[in-house]
């Protein structure tokens, strides 16, 4: 949890009743009306084995998640909470179709991800993109900017080098960022800019769905502040629906309709984030609740 005094429950951050411009972001493309499921895991178990210790005794194997069930409606951002080791960045990494569950089922439009052969696996992950934790470590420090940022499209749909520079110049556009960032290099950036790039390059393939794990947990409050406004206006002007996982309720409340609890791989309660934080029904989600320094009440419906 965050450290006393740090909460960032701040003036500088806009609830969803309060809005903020679109800034000229780019739709997702057509998929499902919203309130249809997006995203859903169906008793979903990822068990990893530990290297052995000795030839005679069987090799240890740690439940990262255990017959987890989720569904992340289109149009209602989802928050997943929990301590660290709770299974939150495991199950980012399942969304993504990045590991394979050890049993049960990842579907995104009612398509099981990891049933697909390689080439419809690739068309779809133009849907879905990740933000990472450490906006520095994510960017290739190598890369001009706009070559990152286009990265997914050149990847994903072969554009040309033209048109990757100039949908590139567009995302930094959308995030706050000028266009003369283009042909700079990660270093140059403060980690605020740095994690804008990131959501931009995320933008690239005009997804359905974002999935953010602790995306802004590396930056300082007001920072913090500023990504999760931009998080808002992407989700509120165009209908991005993001995936965001945290250790703090309280981002979470600012920025998502729904949550779901996570401890000991498992989901001990879930639901509307008003009703979860206003009547908590388990104590480890009081809790966490109990941990966060002013905690207020989420201005969410």
């Amino acid at each position: 949890m965050m450290d006393a005094g740090q909460s960032p429950i701040s003036p500088q951050i806009r609830t969803q009743a309060e809005g903020g411009p679109s800034g000229g972001q780019p739709a997702p493309r057509g998929g499902p009306a919203q309130g249809h499921p997006l995203l859903e895991l169906r008793k979903v178990t990822r068990h990893y084995a530990l290297p052995r210790e000795s030839l005679l005794r069987p090799a240890a194997v740690v439940q990262a998640l255990q017959g987890v069930s989720l569904q992340v409606t289109a149009g209602r951002s989802m928050g997943i909470v929990g301590e660290s080791g709770s299974g939150k960045s495991t199950m980012a990494r399942l969304a993504m179709a990045l590991e394979r569950p050890s049993s049960g089922q990842v579907l995104f439009e009612g398509r099981d991800l990891h049933a697909l052969p390689p080439d419809e696996l690739r068309h779809a992950r133009r849907d879905f993109q990740m933000v990472f934790q450490d906006p520095y470590g994510s960017l290739d420090p190598r890369r001009p900017v706009w070559r990152t940022v286009a990265e997914p499209a050149a990847a994903l749909e072969g554009a040309r080098r033209a048109q990757q520079r100039e949908r590139a110049a567009a995302m930094l556009t959308a995030v706050g960022l000028r266009t003369d960032a283009l042909d700079k290099y990660p270093h140059e950036f403060s980690g605020g800019q740095r994690q804008r790039i990131a959501i931009a390059r995320a933008l690239m393939t005009r997804p359905k769905l974002i999935v953010a794990d602790e995306a802004v947990s590396a930056l300082d409050v007001s920072v913090q502040a500023q990504v999760l406004n931009l998080m808002a206006d992407l989700r509120d002007a165009h209908g991005v629906t993001f995936l965001f996982i945290s250790h703090d309720l309280a981002v979470v409340s600012h920025l998502c309709q729904d949550v779901a609890v996570m401890q000991g791989g498992r989901i001990i309660e879930h639901g509307p984030v008003r009703q979860v934080l206003s009547a908590p029904s388990h104590p480890y989600t009081r809790t966490l609740l109990a941990a966060v320094p002013e905690m207020a009440p989420p201005a969410l419906a």
